[in-house]
């Protein structure tokens, strides 16, 4: 069975003006995510920060997103690290505080070999009793994931049932779909490709569009499943622009700040992440607004 089936939010991370993390924003966030469809909340992505939280603000983000959702949807927690140590510790310390299932991306900055890959997400399948997606973004990592990778690490790990596709190279998940042969649940991990990833035999995203749109982004995966693909088309594309804007600058930077400014005082980025250009902020707001997010 799928961890989840439709739109998981690439959920981000609030944080006050004093940079800790803004937990009762978090606990607003969640609960308008929840009242608005989203199918999965997924802590501690990329788009939540995860590589600027300390190893307890990490945990404990995971820890109060389980206590607050309770059950309400799944929670996938983002434990990967470049280190398979690290990623083993966050990972059995998410499945002690009740997540759900894990997102592990692939090691960053190492450029660890396919071998080492196929190492890397063994040893964290074999340290947990819980589901894992595989986040496989090599524009941020430096590593792909090769389709016969990716399905025979699902083969020898029977709790890596998934994988968050980033690439945005169609036709490795071509390959990928055709050679897991239905074994590994597929999620597209980019906000302009829902369509074409469903249409390869996907089940959903995990998006960042969804923290401002997420009744939205889920109707869009559901209408499609569900057959009307015409609608479901309609909103991929008429999304486009937005989608683009907030992929302007390195995410999560536009998502952030898109979301300031329709006044969900999500906080700073933390450093190195600053402040938009001033020209991509106007062609965010622009957009915003072209969607009916601002007035």
């Amino acid at each position: 069975m799928a961890i989840f089936t439709g739109s998981g939010v690439a959920i981000v991370t609030p944080f006050g003006a004093d940079g800790a993390v803004n937990y009762k924003k978090l606990a607003e966030l969640i609960d308008d995510q929840i009242q608005h469809k989203t199918d999965a909340i997924i802590i501690c992505g990329t788009t939540g920060e995860g590589s600027t939280l300390t190893m307890e603000e990490h945990k404990e983000c995971i820890r109060f997103t389980v206590e607050h959702v309770a059950g309400r949807v799944p929670v996938i927690a983002g434990t990967g690290s470049n280190c398979t140590e690290t990623a083993i510790e966050l990972s059995r310390d998410a499945e002690k505080d009740g997540a759900d299932a894990l997102l592990v991306v692939t090691p960053y900055y190492n450029k660890a070999t396919q071998k080492g890959l196929l190492e890397h997400y063994t040893m964290v399948a074999e340290s947990v009793h819980i589901p894992i997606i595989m986040y496989n973004v090599p524009s941020r990592t430096g590593t792909n994931i090769q389709p016969e990778t990716a399905v025979e690490i699902a083969r020898r790990n029977p709790n890596v049932v998934g994988i968050k596709d980033a690439t945005g190279n169609l036709s490795q998940t071509a390959m990928m779909a055709h050679l897991a042969g239905g074994a590994l649940d597929i999620y597209s991990g980019n906000d302009d490709e829902v369509l074409p990833i469903l249409s390869l035999g996907g089940i959903g995203v995990i998006s960042v569009l969804a923290n401002i749109q997420p009744e939205e982004t889920h109707n869009m995966v559901m209408d499609y499943l569900n057959g009307d693909r015409e609608k479901a088309m309609k909103f991929q594309l008429d999304a486009i622009p937005l989608i683009k804007a907030l992929f302007c600058e390195v995410n999560p930077i536009p998502i952030k700040t898109a979301m300031n400014l329709m006044g969900m005082e999500v906080g700073p980025l933390r450093r190195p992440l600053c402040d938009m250009e001033p020209q991509n902020l106007e062609r965010l707001r622009a957009a915003m607004k072209n969607a009916g997010l601002l007035a």
